[in-house]
């Protein structure tokens, strides 16, 4: 991916996201297939009947959990399609044909980035603070917030 492309119009940076990255998906691949090779379900099943064990009766969501980790492997960024396909900042960047939100007025009180808080707390802020006086080149070589 082209660097410049990897910053979102919210300010975040794919190049810092593990979804992006890929080692917590592939990391979730990986021991998926080991588990089904080693047939576990069956130990867990059996060895879960046993109080020090009690916890692997919930094996088969932990199972599906890892499917779940890995579907969040991102291999395109916002910029080529991918995140969220529901994102108002996208869509509200396009629609003032700007760059990202560091080129708008109403970036520090926009209610759009709100969704962000829950997972990336001001990060998003943060790093439009940055992109808006430092601009792209300087903020990719920077330090970033996520």
């Amino acid at each position: 991916m082209e660097e410049r492309k990897a910053v979102a119009y919210c300010g975040l940076c794919c190049l810092d996201c593990q979804g992006h990255l890929g080692k917590i998906p592939d990391l979730a691949r990986d021991l998926r297939k080991e588990l089904k090779r080693s047939k576990y379900e069956k130990f867990a099943a059996s060895v879960s009947k046993y109080p020090f064990a009690a916890a692997l009766r919930h094996y088969p969501e932990c199972y599906d959990v890892l499917g779940l980790m890995m579907k969040f492997r991102c291999r395109k960024g916002c910029r080529d399609g991918g995140g969220p396909p529901f994102c108002n900042i996208r869509k509200c960047c396009k629609d003032k044909a700007i760059d990202g939100c560091w080129e708008c007025a109403d970036f520090v009180s926009c209610k759009k980035l709100d969704f962000l808080t829950d997972v990336h707390g001001d990060a998003a802020r943060k790093n439009l603070m940055i992109l808006k006086k430092n601009g792209i080149t300087a903020f990719l070589a920077g330090k970033r917030s996520w």
